[in-house]
């Protein structure tokens, strides 16, 4: 079955689903692993900055987001491992998934900007699209 698994997340409802489906699939294996990562965008943090200069909440809502689903795989004892990968969602995701030859990727079919996935495409259409390993996009 699947050992190298990739766990894309945002923090969404739909990730938090996806993250859900991956560890179902990594407890298959007792010898898989699970990668989550989670992308910053700098046009979005910087448009965080500029709307929130005085707080120190921008670094923590950051890592909040990533929290719960790292709670996940603890409590399923579902071997993980997290990365902060920095970019464009989409591109970045397919860039990590396909230098490091991952079995399966696991998203989410929507994140937390409807605007932008409306307007430029979703995230995980990209990513299935041109990742080199099978997608399963959770809804």
């Amino acid at each position: 079955m699947y050992k190298r698994i990739l766990l894309a997340t945002d923090g969404s409802e739909h990730s938090k689903r996806a993250a859900e489906n991956a560890l179902t699939i990594g407890k298959c294996n007792s010898d898989s692993k699970m990668e989550i990562v989670y992308v910053i965008d700098h046009d979005k943090v910087k448009s965080d900055v500029l709307s929130n200069w005085n707080t120190a909440e921008i670094g923590d809502k950051h890592k909040s987001r990533l929290k719960g689903i790292e709670q996940m795989a603890i409590d399923s004892e579902v071997n993980y491992e997290t990365k902060i990968l920095h970019g464009e969602p989409g591109p970045a995701i397919v860039e990590y998934a396909n230098k490091n030859h991952f079995d399966v990727v696991v998203i989410g079919s929507r994140g937390l900007n409807g605007l932008q996935e409306f307007v430029l495409g979703s995230v995980s259409h990209k990513v299935a699209k041109r990742a080199n390993c099978p997608v399963l996009i959770v809804k």
